[in-house]
């Protein structure tokens, strides 16, 4: 139990200490300008990827699937941050940014679904993938610009992700290793 308070406790200290960048450079140039509110949201968003990583990474204890869950909860952490901040289609109020959610949701629901195993997830993050392109390509169609690029690198990083946790299954299965979480 002590040692599960002290990474919340970790977590919550990287979290302070990203966030004392845009405090810092506020004091230093007119152009980083946040709000309370843009705080809390940057804070609620870097603890929650912080402590996501920490409850799911430990279920598992190859470093495949640690990795394979960095990848992936970094990949859409900045998918989030992005469009709250800029947008990714226009700008951060267009619509059409909330497709991203659903890109995120399919590897959410393919999470739940795969109970974390890392075959599952390898399937869940291959469809988030697919998914992430199928935006750009939307938006291609569309004529609401061009993502292709931005969404390619984020496929690629869900792909990667998918990749890392094929080759979890692989050491599972293996050495026949059962999750510790």
């Amino acid at each position: 139990m002590m040692v599960r308070y002290k990474r919340i406790v970790r977590i919550a200290l990287v979290t302070a200490l990203i966030l004392l960048v845009p405090l810092l450079a506020m004091q230093f140039t007119d152009e980083v300008v946040w709000n309370l509110a843009d705080f809390v949201v940057g804070g609620a968003l870097l603890f929650g990827t912080g402590l996501a990583y920490e409850l799911i990474a430990r279920k598992w204890g190859n470093t495949a699937y640690r990795a394979a869950v960095g990848v992936a909860v970094a990949a859409a952490l900045i998918l989030i941050w992005i469009n709250l901040a800029v947008g990714l289609i226009g700008d951060e109020e267009n619509p059409a940014n909330l497709m991203y959610i659903g890109v995120l949701a399919i590897g959410v629901i393919g999470a739940f679904i795969s109970h974390l195993r890392p075959r599952g997830m390898s399937r869940a993050m291959v469809a988030t993938a697919l998914a992430q392109m199928s935006v750009g390509v939307i938006v291609l169609i569309a004529g609401l610009g061009f993502t292709l690029i931005v969404d390619g690198a984020f496929a690629a990083l869900f792909f990667g992700s998918a990749l890392l946790f094929r080759e979890a299954a692989r050491e599972q299965d293996s050495t026949g290793a059962a999750p510790t979480g």
